[in-house]
């Protein structure tokens, strides 16, 4: 799941999940969905490169909802 993006609901979600993530110690992007993913949410997500299940988990305990995983494209 290390080459994932988080899919969240709206780039405001997503832009408070990464910040959340690097008070936390973790890095953290707000990232462009790559195209195709019709059932994105908003077109963000959050790359995580590691330790992504534990993100996730902090994610859902602060209520930012997880719309799912999308495989990064091209950086």
């Amino acid at each position: 799941m290390s080459k994932s993006l988080i899919m969240v609901s709206s780039i405001t979600y997503a832009m408070k999940g990464r910040d959340l993530l690097q008070r936390r110690g973790f890095r953290a992007y707000v990232e462009r969905a790559p195209r195709g993913a019709e059932d994105a949410g908003c077109g963000y997500g959050i790359y995580v490169p590691d330790r992504t299940e534990e993100a996730v988990e902090l994610l859902k305990e602060a209520r930012i909802p997880v719309k799912g995983f999308r495989e990064r494209g091209r950086v």
